[in-house]
């Protein structure tokens, strides 16, 4: 064994085919970052899947773990996507016509990470009107419960006898007394703030780029993607700060006691 045979370097290296003939210098560019997303996509969907799991099993420390990676993930990617912009409009524009009618909004990927974070549109369905397959694949993931969805399990859990909004408030007025669902609740603003970040960054880029011109798949392109800036996947986590005030805490007389059956984190160390 080898690191190019562990690794299938060659098959790997093989894969980066520019369209434009003779190949434009730029599009490898092109390829590389967009095929590199991919990947760090299929590790990010990896590793909400098991944070999910953890959420499920009460294993509260472990699942901020797995989310701490994503987010760590999505840092990278908000630097990754600016090292297009040393292509200038110019360069992209003579090959840019080649990706008709292909589009970033085919990522499905993408799409999958967005109906686990709970940001679910059926017109997605319309990107993979050629793909069935895809579009299956795209329902599965609309049918498994959301993040938020895992995290209000945990939080129910803890906080039992009240509502969402008001076992959400008990929580951030007692976070050191439940700092592992703490954690864990900031994860999840970490994620969804990051992804707003990429949303907007992306926009600068294509703006940078194509200008106001239309996207390869048909859509207004930078004037649509402006109007998913403010897509939040968990608002009730951004709308608990309002209802902080002067921040005291200590549990009122009549607020429950948290329910904690484990250590924090429910007994799940770090490692496996």
């Amino acid at each position: 064994m080898t690191y190019g045979d562990y690794l299938r370097i060659r098959e790997m290296l093989e894969l980066q085919q520019p369209q434009s003939d003779p190949p434009h210098h730029d599009e490898l560019l092109f390829i590389v970052i967009h095929q590199a997303y991919e990947l760090w996509f299929k590790l990010m969907l990896h590793e909400l899947d098991v944070a999910m799991t953890c959420m499920v099993e009460r294993k509260v420390l472990r699942a901020h773990h797995f989310m701490r990676r994503v987010t760590r993930v999505q840092d990278l990617l908000l630097h990754q996507i600016h090292v297009l912009e040393t292509m200038s409009p110019q360069e992209f524009a003579e090959f840019r016509d080649i990706l008709r009618p292909a589009s970033g909004f085919q990522s499905l990927q993408f799409r999958e990470i967005e109906f686990l974070a709970g940001l679910r549109d059926e017109a997605y369905m319309n990107f993979f009107a050629q793909r069935p397959e895809m579009q299956q694949g795209l329902r599965d993931y609309g049918s498994r419960k959301t993040l938020w969805e895992g995290f209000l399990g945990v939080l129910t859990h803890r906080f039992p006898g009240v509502g969402h909004e008001e076992a959400l408030e008990l929580l951030y007025r007692n976070y050191e007394a439940n700092v592992d669902l703490y954690m864990l609740a900031e994860s999840l603003v970490d994620f969804d703030a990051l992804l707003a970040q990429w949303r907007y960054h992306h926009v600068m880029v294509v703006s940078r780029i194509i200008g106001e011109l239309p996207g390869t798949g048909g859509s207004e392109g930078v004037a649509y993607l402006k109007t998913t800036l403010e897509r939040r996947a968990f608002p009730m986590l951004w709308q608990v700060r309002s209802r902080l005030g002067d921040g005291v805490a200590g549990w009122s007389a009549s607020a429950p006691a948290p329910r904690r059956e484990d250590p924090p984190g429910g007994g799940c160390p770090l490692g496996h």
